[in-house]
């Protein structure tokens, strides 16, 4: 066989009328302009039937909005990513607020910390964070968290900041049990990426195994972070049934349930039945 030639996947098969959610995606991003429709044909013909496109800064919210307005069963989050908020002013927030009230937008962020990187200094990061936290109170729409090496100071501001009366994710969630069930008790859900298929990813795994099924929800964060068997590559939302079908091999349950339970915790973060 050539080098070249791509390998065949065999893709998990969901049964009956399950689907399931992509809880966050960056559909925006230059790696799907050239066939962004064929990436979103493909979703559905695998069961993917609703997508969250996900803002990380005032333009990528905007065309996460065009995205929704123009697809459907694809819906919106505004926000600035920890990586982008050195640019963030006084005048913004008022911008990112009225964005947030356009149809189609159900969650408020990326937002959070990212300490792996140091494109923006920590205390801007968390000055940020805690008035993003603050506005998407506001607005009564859940939180999307980015949480990179910062466990200790994000849930820290989260505590702070509780209660959530609309909930919130930690998104492409990257600490162990401990962790997860701490954020379980702000009343936030678990967001399980492609990671999780990775051999490597014990501490996730276990994470997973030890979560209630009621509080996992899946994600690509597409373009990142392509699951086995096409890790390296990249992702795209159709690829959620292998991260699912993992999930479902970690809790000793079948790949149905995990796309019944998976589905239905999306729809109640983002109130999707509302809409």
């Amino acid at each position: 066989m050539s080098k070249n030639k791509k390998k065949t996947i065999i893709y998990p098969i969901l049964e009956g009328d399950c689907q399931l959610i992509d809880s966050h995606c960056h559909l925006d991003m230059q790696a799907y302009q050239d066939n962004l429709d064929q990436v979103l044909a493909k979703a559905l013909t695998h069961g993917v039937k609703r997508i969250i496109t996900v803002g990380i800064d005032l333009d990528s919210s905007r065309a996460a909005i065009r995205l929704a307005e123009e697809h459907p069963g694809v819906f919106a989050t505004v926000g600035v990513h920890p990586h982008n908020v050195a640019l963030l002013e006084d005048h913004h927030y008022e911008e990112l607020a009225a964005m947030a009230k356009k149809p189609g937008v159900v969650a408020y962020g990326e937002i959070g910390l990212d300490f792996y990187y140091d494109h923006a200094p920590v205390d801007v990061q968390i000055a940020h964070f805690a008035r993003q936290v603050d506005l998407a109170k506001q607005l009564d729409l859940p939180l999307v968290v980015h949480d990179r090496d910062a466990h200790a100071e994000v849930l820290e501001i989260l505590t702070r900041a509780f209660p959530f009366p609309a909930g919130g994710v930690m998104h492409c969630f990257s600490g162990d049990s401990a962790f997860a069930l701490a954020i379980i008790e702000l009343g936030f859900y678990v967001s399980i990426p492609g990671v999780v298929t990775f051999k490597k990813a014990e501490t996730l795994q276990e994470a997973v195994r030890n979560v209630p099924l009621d509080r996992i929800i899946l994600e690509t964060d597409g373009p990142f972070l392509a699951p086995e068997p096409r890790r390296g590559r990249r992702n795209e939302p159709a690829l959620l049934l292998f991260t699912a079908e993992k999930v479902a091999e970690l809790k000793g349950i079948t790949l149905k349930e995990v796309a019944e339970a998976s589905t239905a915790n999306a729809e109640k973060l983002f109130r999707l039945g509302q809409i």
